[in-house]
C-alpha cells in the first residue's frame, strides 16, 4: 500500500502510441526531462532509464536479444523487465511501470522531473 506522499512522487506521462513500439525495436523518448527506452516483449511493453550506467549510451539504439538489451557502445547487457545489468556494467538501469490508456502508452516517472524540464 503506498502512502499519499508516495502517490504524489510520481506521475504518469503520456510516452506515445502504443503501436509505435514493435518487437525488437527500443523507442527512445524523453518524459519530463528523463531519457527512456521502451521495449515490446511478448508479454507487453517496458520502460528504461535510456541511458547506459556504463559509459553513456542510448540504449534505444542498443541491440534487443529475447528479454535483454545491449548497449550500442560497449555492449553492457541489461535485463529489460527489472533493469539488472547482466554484463559489463556493474549498476542497474532504472526501471518505469507501463501502462496502455486509450491506445497510449503511458510511463510513471518521477512528480519532481517535471520542475527539471
Amino acid at each position: 500500500m503506498t502512502t499519499p506522499f508516495e502517490e504524489s512522487t510520481k506521475q504518469w506521462v503520456r510516452a506515445c502510441a502504443a503501436s509505435d513500439i514493435r518487437q525488437g525495436q527500443p523507442k527512445g523518448v524523453k518524459l519530463a526531462g528523463i531519457p527512456v527506452a521502451l521495449y515490446r516483449l511478448d508479454d507487453g511493453v517496458y520502460a528504461t532509464h535510456d541511458i547506459c550506467t556504463h559509459a553513456y549510451a542510448l540504449l534505444s539504439e542498443g541491440y534487443v536479444e529475447g528479454e535483454t538489451i545491449e548497449c550500442p557502445l560497449h555492449g553492457a547487457m541489461f535485463d529489460i523487465r527489472s533493469g539488472k545489468c547482466l554484463a559489463v556494467a556493474s549498476a542497474d538501469l532504472a526501471t518505469y511501470a507501463v501502462r496502455v490508456e486509450d491506445g497510449a502508452l503511458m510511463v510513471e516517472i518521477p512528480a519532481d522531473s517535471a520542475a527539471q524540464s
